[in-house]
């Protein structure tokens, strides 16, 4: 099942997503679930071991918010297995990550994302 969660609004440290409000990193999988309070193992770095169950969840395309400033980086490794599997995957600074993420939501599109929603 895939859902149809919008993102309402997001600013520095804050993202509203269907009408509740977190104040920590996210992950939104392909079920609606958002997993909050996510952490990276790497801190600013996003490795594969960070999102595996996103990925095993089969989506059409990722999407991955960077941070406000674009602090957090991508590693090659996980644009490697995306590519891989076949996901797509877009990253951008988070508030046009979140602009792409509703975008693919409208088109109907399979996406998970996760977001860094500070630096």
């Amino acid at each position: 099942m895939t859902m149809k969660l919008r993102i309402d609004g997001y600013s520095f440290g804050r993202m509203t997503v269907g009408g509740k409000e977190f104040t920590s990193d996210l992950i939104i999988h392909l079920d609606g679930h958002i997993q909050d309070n996510w952490w990276r193992t790497q801190g600013h770095k996003l490795i594969p071991g960070d999102i595996t169950t996103v990925l095993d969840a089969g989506p059409e395309k990722l999407v991955i918010g960077t941070g406000a400033n674009g602090l957090m980086s991508v590693s090659e490794s996980v644009l490697d297995l995306c590519e891989n599997r076949g996901i797509e995957v877009e990253v951008y600074r988070t508030a046009e990550a979140v602009k792409r993420f509703n975008k693919a939501v409208e088109a109907g599109r399979v996406v998970s994302a996760c977001f860094h929603l500070t630096c």
